[in-house]
């Protein structure tokens, strides 16, 4: 038997004026989180590769980016809390591993990630001499590998996992093309880390030629974010109309696609040859842009997403679909 036409389905379902699914209570908070969860897990996935097979001329990049992500770590657990309403809320959710659940996984991957950006961080400062020599000092020999060796993949889990929660959900613009979020959200967390801890090495000039690889990784991360975004964007159908048209629709042009794709890639080709005040000038404005761009980014896809809730057609134009199809994200 021939489905019905959207519209009529629309009509004939017992609440025809009121939206087949509840909307997300996310706000800022949660875009907060998503934003500086992000960055942390960037920051230690590039401090651990370049720990790892940086060598000693990306030992300064190691070692900033320690520092950035475990300071992009600490308001996350309370961004996440208040959100929640209530601390035993998140203590609820540590019950039990569920591998199936998203929200699961990615509550114990927060909670194994800060113990490990926290011993990285304690590693560090002690080999700096802003601790006490002590333990992690006399033992920094297997340490470091050891928090390199499982923050890479615990940073690679904290940065994409938010974008596979909100492929889970049933909201339209979220799980339509589904399978391309966690991408997306992964390359966003990298060049925002990148550019967050490119950043700091400006404002406390410690940026040298040596940091050439971690501009070289921005650039690319950059690329890898606007080709799946572009991709993502391209077959949204209905699902994608709060970021189609309206106001969001500016700040997906302008403010992710313009400031936060664009600006970064024409500055960063421009500034190696600018004169040098000029090129720090212009590497700071990109990289605020990046950092600007990852934020909208995550906001817009969480207002968006509640809009597409509100839209019912949205809603069952995903339901009149194949479920295979929409496993595959087309």
């Amino acid at each position: 038997m021939p489905k019905k036409p959207l519209d009529d389905r629309i009509r004939d379902s017992p609440r025809p004026h009121a939206p087949p699914i509840h909307r997300s209570h996310w706000g800022w908070l949660v875009v907060a989180y998503f934003f500086l969860g992000g960055i942390a897990g960037g920051a230690q996935v590039i401090a651990a590769l370049a720990a790892l097979v940086g060598g000693k001329k990306s030992a300064g990049v190691a070692r900033l980016a320690r520092y950035v992500s475990f300071a992009a770590f600490l308001p996350c657990p309370p961004l996440l809390i208040l959100d929640l309403g209530r601390p035993e809320r998140f203590l609820h959710m540590l019950r039990v591993v569920k591998l199936r659940s998203p929200m699961s996984v990615g509550s114990w991957t927060l909670v194994a990630f800060g113990g490990v950006a926290a011993l990285a961080t304690l590693d560090q400062a002690a080999a700096d001499h802003i601790l006490p020599r002590g333990m992690l000092t006399r033992r920094r020999g297997w340490w470091s590998p050891l928090t390199a060796v499982t923050g890479l993949p615990l940073g690679l889990g904290l940065a994409g996992y938010t974008g596979v929660l909100l492929a889970a959900t049933a909201v339209p613009l979220w799980t339509k093309r589904g399978l391309l979020l966690g991408p997306l959200f992964l390359a966003s967390a990298l060049s925002t880390a990148a550019a967050a801890i490119d950043a700091t090495a400006i404002a406390t000039g410690q940026r040298h030629r040596g940091w050439a690889p971690l501009r070289r990784f921005e650039r690319l991360t950059l690329l890898a974010e606007t080709l799946l975004m572009a991709a993502w964007l391209g077959r949204l159908g209905r699902a994608g109309l709060p970021l189609a048209s309206g106001p969001l629709a500016l700040w997906v042009h302008h403010g992710v696609a313009g400031l936060g794709l664009a600006v970064p890639a024409v500055l960063g080709a421009l500034a190696p040859h600018l004169p040098p005040k000029l090129r720090i000038t212009a590497s700071a404005v990109a990289l605020s842009s990046t950092l600007f761009g990852g934020f909208v980014l995550r906001w817009v896809l969480v207002v968006g997403g509640n809009r597409s809730a509100d839209d019912a057609g949205a809603t069952f134009e995903m339901t009149a679909r194949p479920s295979t199809e929409r496993k595959q994200g087309n």
